[in-house]
């Protein structure tokens, strides 16, 4: 059985920092595109970034770029996000997403994702 568990969220001010972890398991996710998703009270879940498997490029939402990092360990099934100089809104539950095998769609919309996480909260005060 595939799962995604999350862990690493937390309550924290704004400027600080926090790494998000997502364990994969059930089956290799090395060929997989693999991403983190958001979704804020009231809003809709929405694309943060991606680890593409296809060029092992890193994609970003414009507007965590350069503050949020994302990384993978394949030998150890596990997706990471460093997320540094946190703002109020980017409080929201973060999701991890994994594609199926070889997909060769777009990273950018969660219906491209067949597996997820149930997800972390973080909070950022002002």
């Amino acid at each position: 059985q595939v799962q995604l568990v999350e862990s690493g969220g937390g309550l924290v001010q704004a400027g600080d920092s926090l790494r998000l972890s997502c364990a994969a398991s059930g089956r290799t996710f090395s060929s997989d595109t693999m991403g983190w998703f958001r979704q804020a009270p009231g809003k809709e879940r929405e694309f943060v970034s991606a680890s593409s498997w296809i060029d092992s490029m890193a994609y970003y939402l414009d507007s965590v770029k350069g503050r949020f990092t994302i990384s993978r360990d394949n030998a150890k099934n596990t997706l990471y996000l460093q997320m540094n100089n946190l703002k109020p809104e980017d409080t929201a539950v973060y999701y991890c997403a994994a594609t199926p095998p070889f997909y060769t769609g777009s990273y950018y919309y969660s219906s491209g994702y067949v597996n997820w996480g149930q997800g972390t909260q973080v909070t950022v005060s002002s």
